[in-house]
């Protein structure tokens, strides 16, 4: 009797995946099965096949494919759907190949880096008829969730402008100038790879389509030049962490010190040529560590945003002002770099601590409960992994699950400012993507 339970196969196999593996196999198991891996890296693949095994107890056979076997695994494995975890340039490339066999996709964040790639993928969802669901796991935070919660009934009128300021501090931050994140090309850089989140949690909240992005940045403190200026050249004088002396260099990161670095990274530098600790103070960073951006949406609401990546502290602070009052909600999120942790230990790394009032014109303010959820990011993600692997999810009232529109969107913004920072000049986004009119919930894009 021929199984029911979906079948999954996963591209990319670094650091982000657990978020989506673990889950299948220690907690669904009984409605979905984990068939193949696909990656650069046959070292990093066997490092997951064994520590699921070990974590878990997991005994069915995961196949193993190069990355040139890619077509080859769809073919041979025929999957219901694709994890896609790949660095973020190549997202579009696993997703429309998925797409044109039949397959659904699962994609990280962000969706894509340019513009071009975004028209390609909606092209191919339109010729298709597949699914696409980027996992946006900050709008199942219960914080956030809540201010949605607040807005839908009416606690401050209707929303006309949001301010987000955006902390990374010198842990988290500095991560991405060590890892492919700090050029451009892979990544988009961190407007479109780290804000992608960001944009796309106000255009949910305020149920905006975002029209136009204006936006300055820069590369103030990470890279060699700007450690010179500063008068610390010595921490320039490695290319890499792994292996130099630490010394009293604050940056110092060793691959060697951790399991899950040394198995995904480390171990696997030979097959991947990809050094995962390069230094943050070396020269060819291309992206900006502080960044301010301003979004003015369809509807005439706008949106002041900021991200800087080399903070005492970590966290966010959300203002959102309407005809009726203002709500201000707060994250302080302990220290931490995601490299491939269990979701058990990440969700001891993620804790934070969270703040929510309500200033009505006219009246006292007040502040809003938050449910405390365990887990990672806030207890959203296993909200996020229950809407994904569970054929018995419960209805989501609040509209949390994102397809490739609301994708497109929060990436598009990141993109449009990107070029606005090279050009100087506002940026429309009708003349980069042509984003559907009205807010689009996953439901109406099967």
């Amino acid at each position: 009797m021929a199984s029911t339970r979906k079948k999954y196969v996963a591209v990319g196999t670094g650091g982000r995946i657990p978020m989506f593996i673990d889950p299948i196999v220690r907690d669904y198991a009984g409605d979905c099965e984990l068939l193949a891996f696909c990656d650069l890296s046959r070292v990093r693949m066997e490092y997951h096949r064994e520590r699921l095994a070990r974590s878990y107890g997991y005994r069915g056979e995961i196949r193993i494919y190069p990355a040139d076997g890619f077509d080859r695994m769809l073919d041979e494995v025929r999957p219901d759907t694709v994890i896609v975890c790949t660095r973020d340039s190549a997202h579009h490339e696993s997703i429309i190949r998925s797409l044109e066999k039949g397959c659904d996709v699962v994609c990280e964040k962000p969706i894509t880096v340019d513009d071009a790639r975004c028209r390609e993928i909606q092209e191919a969802v339109r010729r298709t008829g597949r699914r696409v669901r980027v996992t946006f796991n900050v709008r199942w935070s219960p914080g956030v969730t809540r201010v949605r919660e607040l807005i839908a009934g009416g606690a401050i009128g209707r929303v006309r402008h949001v301010n987000l300021e955006y902390l990374l501090d010198t842990a988290h931050g500095a991560d991405y100038f060590r890892r492919w994140h700090s050029e451009k090309a892979s990544s988009g850089g961190l407007l479109v790879h780290k804000s992608t989140h960001h944009f796309d949690l106000v255009n949910w909240l305020i149920d905006g389509i975002p029209r136009s992005v204006y936006a300055v940045g820069d590369l103030v403190f990470y890279g060699k030049a700007n450690a010179i200026a500063r008068g610390e050249e010595p921490l320039t004088r490695y290319e890499r962490y792994t292996g130099a002396p630490a010394g009293n260099d604050p940056f110092h990161f060793d691959l060697d010190a951790g399991e899950a670095t040394r198995g995904l990274y480390r171990a696997a530098e030979a097959e991947s040529g990809y050094i995962r600790d390069r230094n943050v103070f070396r020269e060819g960073i291309d992206i900006e560590d502080s960044m301010s951006v301003i979004v003015r949406y369809r509807d005439g609401a706008m949106l002041s945003y900021s991200l800087n990546a080399f903070c005492p502290r970590e966290g966010y602070r959300l203002a959102l002002s309407g005809d009726r009052g203002r709500i201000e909600y707060e994250e302080r999120h302990a220290s931490h770099i995601i490299t491939g942790l269990p979701d058990g230990e990440l969700a001891q790394a993620q804790s934070l601590q969270r703040t929510l009032r309500v200033l009505p014109l006219f009246a006292p303010p007040y502040e809003v409960g938050i449910p405390h959820v365990e887990g990672g990011h806030g207890g959203g993600d296993a909200l996020l992994q229950e809407q994904i692997f569970s054929p018995d999810a419960p209805e989501d009232p609040w509209g949390r699950s994102a397809g490739h529109e609301q994708g497109i969107a929060s990436a598009l913004i990141g993109i449009a400012a990107n070029r606005s920072i090279e050009s100087g000049l506002p940026v429309c986004l009708d003349d980069l993507v042509t984003l559907r009119p009205g807010a689009v919930r996953l439901s109406e894009l099967v």
